[in-house]
């Protein structure tokens, strides 16, 4: 038997998560396990990449023709780094590190096409250096929903 005082070990929908009680007496600290993504979504808003700063900047406010996009967006267990929740279009930003990691970014582009979401991924440096272009590209991706 576990003593009160001992952390809890609990599974969730989206992975584990420790549930740190105290002695009787002092209450206790519960943790939501759904809540995961949505603090890692908070937490990479503030440390944002310069690439992602710089394409925010051209589409918070439904100024890229009025598609609204929100950034570090909870799908499932991912979290996208831009998504129009009404076209189902979701946009990922690759750093270098992604050069080495192909086959587990397929996957998880696998993973969120399953649940209704095109996926669309630039390089960094793509933003950087033409983000006119990267724009343009987009705009043309989801222009195919308007036809």
């Amino acid at each position: 038997m576990r003593s009160s005082s001992e952390p809890l070990l609990v599974q969730g929908e989206v992975g584990e998560c420790v549930l740190r009680t105290h002695s009787p007496g002092e209450g206790s600290v519960m943790y939501d396990p759904r809540t995961i993504p949505h603090r890692r979504a908070r937490s990479l808003r503030r440390d944002q990449t310069a690439a992602e700063v710089r394409l925010w900047s051209r589409l918070r406010n439904a100024s890229l023709n009025g598609f609204k996009f929100r950034r570090q967006f909870p799908i499932g267990e991912f979290i996208a780094d831009f998504c129009c929740p009404r076209s189902r279009f979701v946009i990922e930003l690759d750093g270098a590190q992604h050069a080495e990691q192909v086959h587990r970014d397929e996957w998880r582009s696998a993973l969120l096409a399953r649940h209704g979401y095109r996926v669309l991924r630039f390089w960094n440096e793509e933003i950087i250096n033409n983000l006119d272009g990267v724009l343009e590209r987009i705009l043309a991706e989801l222009g195919r929903d308007l036809k």
